[in-house]
C-alpha cells in the first residue's frame, strides 16, 4: 500500500512493508507542521517512518531529513548519492528564517544499488533502486515489483520525443521501462498509467 502525501510543492510518497516502511522523498525545510497534518489525514505516525530515501539531494526533496533522523526515521543512501548529501547545505543557508541542520551521512544506512533488491526485500517491500542520473548525478528511481515507480525529478516520458540529443534521458527511461512499471509516479507532476 502506498500513500501519497501532499503538504508542499513536492510530492511524497509513504510505502508500507511488511516489517520496515520506507518514505520517498520530502518537501523543502520548514514544511515540518505541514507534513505532520498531512501524516496525520492518512493516519501515519512519526515512528510508523523506518526509512526516509531521498530521489536525488536538490532542496524541495531533502528539506526535513535530518529533522526526520532527529525523531528516530533511518536515512536510507544510496552509494551514488553519497557526494552530493551536502548539495543543498549553502542553499539554505542563505535563508536566515530557514533552522536546516545539515543531513549527518554517519547514522545513514548506506545501500549500494545493486543490494538494494536485497534490502527492501528484508523490510517486506518488493523492488529495486536504479541510478537514474539524467536530471542529476544523485538521482535514483524506485520501481516496485507490484509496477508503481517513483522517479523523483526524470523528465516524464511523455517530454522524451522533445531531447533528441539528450542520449542520458533516453537511457534512463530505457532502464526504467525494462522492468515494465504499471504506474510512474513523479515528484511534481500527476502520476502515468503506463498502457
Amino acid at each position: 500500500m502506498v500513500n501519497k502525501l501532499k503538504y508542499g510543492n513536492t510530492n511524497t510518497f509513504f510505502i508500507h512493508g511488511i516489517s520496515g516502511n520506507l518514505l520517498v522523498d520530502t518537501d523543502y525545510a520548514g514544511t515540518l507542521p505541514a507534513f505532520y497534518r498531512a501524516i496525520k489525514e492518512q493516519n501515519i505516525r512519526i515512528n510508523d517512518i523506518t526509512y526516509v530515501l531521498a530521489t536525488h539531494y536538490h532542496p524541495d526533496h531533502i528539506g526535513l531529513i535530518s529533522e526526520l533522523m532527529k525523531l528516530g526515521v533511518k536515512l536510507l543512501l544510496i552509494d551514488t548519492q553519497i557526494k552530493y548529501i551536502h548539495f543543498s547545505d549553502e542553499i539554505f543557508s542563505r535563508d536566515a528564517h530557514i533552522k536546516y541542520v545539515p543531513i549527518s551521512k554517519e547514522n545513514a544506512v548506506l545501500v549500494k544499488c545493486e543490494e538494494s533488491r536485497a534490502f527492501l526485500h528484508g523490510i517486506g517491500i518488493e523492488g529495486e533502486i536504479l541510478s537514474t542520473p539524467s536530471h542529476s548525478n544523485d538521482s535514483i528511481s524506485l520501481i516496485l515489483d507490484d509496477g508503481l515507480c517513483f522517479v523523483g525529478d526524470l523528465e516524464p516520458i511523455d517530454f522524451l520525443d522533445a531531447y533528441d540529443n539528450n542520449v542520458e534521458l533516453k537511457e534512463d527511461w530505457k532502464k526504467v521501462m525494462c522492468r515494465n512499471p504499471k504506474v510512474i509516479l513523479y515528484a511534481h507532476a500527476n502520476e502515468k498509467v503506463v498502457l
